[in-house]
């Protein structure tokens, strides 16, 4: 995952399937770096955390594409054979983990981590919080999650999100100058799922109104019903 180019403010990005980019910066560097070692982890699993928005599903993207991990599903794993359900997959995703500990999930989860690790694989876990901090009622997986690798990403800045914004708005071969890039930072919520909504509203409203993009439209956007401001 060695960057492949930069934006003027000096962010290398990693490129994804989804044909979108992960900005690298000061707060999650550390994630990437750790990515980075994949298959090299001290541990079976690697615990990504942080706050919903810092971009840790975008993230797990990434190394989906870059290792051919699986993205597993609760439902999946409900009376499933974890070495069936990996098949030839190296590696294996669970976003939101959390998610996988509701009902009898603890003892299906615990299965699946000692499939992974008996078999030389990798598990990347996403959460808002840190492992110790679930809802685990089962000793064992207490036990192993205990053992996992934990590292957190922080919320984006705003030298981050305007870079995101800016790299946004030029996929979509838009021009934007930094009066509504710095209109948009002071008005929008910091999270990379907010930018990415409000790019696409600017948008539609732009195509819509045959108008180029400026404060006043983006003024407008965001006085609008369900606009992405936060």
């Amino acid at each position: 995952m060695n960057p492949a180019s930069q934006l003027a403010l000096h962010f290398p990005f990693r490129p994804s399937l989804s044909g979108e980019d992960f900005l690298v910066a000061t707060n999650n560097r550390e994630a990437v770096v750790w990515l980075d070692r994949w298959p090299d982890w001290p541990s079976p699993a690697l615990a990504i955390w942080g706050p919903k928005g810092c971009g840790k599903t975008h993230l797990a993207e990434v190394f989906i594409a870059r290792s051919g991990a699986r993205r597993l599903e609760p439902a999946d794993l409900a009376d499933a054979d974890p070495r069936v359900l990996l098949r030839d997959a190296p590696a294996c995703v669970l976003d939101d983990a959390p998610r996988f500990l509701d009902g009898s999930g603890d003892q299906s989860l615990l299965h699946l981590y000692n499939t992974v690790a008996e078999t030389s694989r990798r598990m990347l876990l996403t959460a808002e919080h840190p492992p110790a901090h679930w809802a685990v009622r089962l000793a064992d997986l207490r036990s192993r999650l205990n053992t996992v690798d934990t590292v957190g990403i922080g919320a984006p800045d705003d030298p981050l999100i305007r870079a995101v914004l800016a790299k946004q708005f030029a996929d979509r071969q838009l021009a934007v100058d930094d009066d509504a890039l710095d209109y948009m930072l002071a008005r929008m919520e910091r999270s990379f799922e907010a930018a990415g909504r409000l790019v696409a509203a600017i948008d539609d409203a732009a195509l819509r109104a045959k108008r180029r993009i400026t404060v006043p439209l983006i003024r407008d956007v965001l006085a609008g019903d369900g606009g992405p401001s936060g």
